[in-house]
């Protein structure tokens, strides 16, 4: 007796959850980064960079742009990877930390940087995770 095995119903299902999964979580940092970046600077906190403010919704607009980024390399790990959630978690962990440079190298004040790599690190929080939980170890 021979057994035959769709699996190609579970994989669009993996992937759509994958992809709503990590959608929801861009919404959610996205709004994050915009709530720190207001509160920063409800505080008195700049966000002038070289001169020119960065607006909150730039911070919004941003994190959803890199976190959709995060999600597409997810499910091209989820695809490709021996150890999807395990390259995953590494290869943003290691993107997040390359993110903060150009924040401490930025012509803006310490608070300034300091507020900026916040938001890295507020939207890395959300993201990674939420991304992570919807990929096999």
């Amino acid at each position: 007796m021979t057994t035959t095995v769709n699996t190609a119903r579970a994989t669009t299902s993996t992937i759509g959850a994958l992809i709503r999964t990590g959608v929801i979580a861009a919404v959610a940092a996205s709004a994050a980064t915009m709530a720190v970046a207001a509160a920063g600077r409800a505080a008195g906190i700049s966000l002038d960079v070289a001169g020119a403010p960065i607006p909150v919704a730039g911070f919004g607009m941003l994190t959803a742009v890199f976190s959709l980024i995060g999600v597409v390399i997810a499910a091209l790990l989820s695809r490709f990877a021996r150890r999807p959630r395990r390259t995953f978690v590494r290869t943003t962990v290691a993107l997040t930390v390359l993110s903060l440079v150009p924040d401490v190298i930025a012509d803006a004040g310490t608070a300034t940087k300091a507020l900026l790599m916040l938001t890295h690190l507020v939207a890395a929080a959300i993201v990674i995770p939420a991304v992570a939980r919807r990929l096999a170890a």
